[in-house]
């Protein structure tokens, strides 16, 4: 009988022993894992990454087949803006009517994620340019950018200007204004830098 109480109480002591380490795991798990409102969520944060990855693909693409290029030189020298009636002087409700502006809508807008384009140019790129601005970005916008460059030969794509060059409206024979002055020496006109924002609504 004292064999049989004492494997009976070496058996509770495991148990108990065995509980107290389940416990102890579980507390150190749920502490280590804990999630604030002040911590980054790992689902917000792939989705991020995959909207960064996203526009930077498409600029890239955009690039390799000139739509960038185009968007850059839909620009009415007169009104001096990317819409065609200067009213605004940008794009607020979606991309511009051209390759560019149709892959951002198919892209971003049918998801229902608002995106911003803007232009850097000049020397240093000091120089910000507004194509697109569907409003504020939020805290979880990400951006993407691209290089393109602008020879001095490039002619405007806004109808009615196609015959328009950048080294024509840099010198004054053909009228009004490029938004970009001409910064690079050579054929080179500048070197300009497309910045895409997104972010979900």
């Amino acid at each position: 009988m004292p064999a049989t109480e004492d494997r009976a109480q070496a058996h509770t002591l495991e148990a108990f022993a065995a509980a107290i380490l389940i416990v102890v795991g579980l507390t150190f798990a749920l502490q280590a894992t804990a999630v604030t409102p002040l911590s980054a969520s790992t689902s917000n944060q792939h989705l991020e990454n995959q909207q960064r990855a996203v526009a930077t693909d498409l600029l890239e693409t955009s690039a390799a087949n000139g739509d960038l290029e185009d968007a850059l030189l839909r620009w009415d020298p007169e009104n001096e803006s990317f819409t065609a009636d200067g009213n605004p002087d940008h794009f607020a409700r979606g991309g511009p009517p051209n390759g560019f502006g149709e892959a951002l809508d198919r892209t971003f807008g049918e998801r229902r994620i608002a995106f911003n384009v803007r232009v850097a140019h000049g020397e240093r790129n000091e120089e910000v340019t507004t194509m697109v601005n569907m409003g504020s970005p939020s805290d979880n916008a990400v951006t993407a950018t691209r290089t393109v460059v602008l020879t001095d030969d490039a002619n405007l794509t806004m109808p009615g200007y196609e015959n328009a060059t950048l080294a024509g409206l840099s010198d004054g024979s053909d009228p009004g204004e490029f938004y970009a002055v001409d910064a690079a020496d050579g054929a080179i006109y500048d070197r300009m830098e497309v910045r895409i924002v997104v972010w979900q609504l």
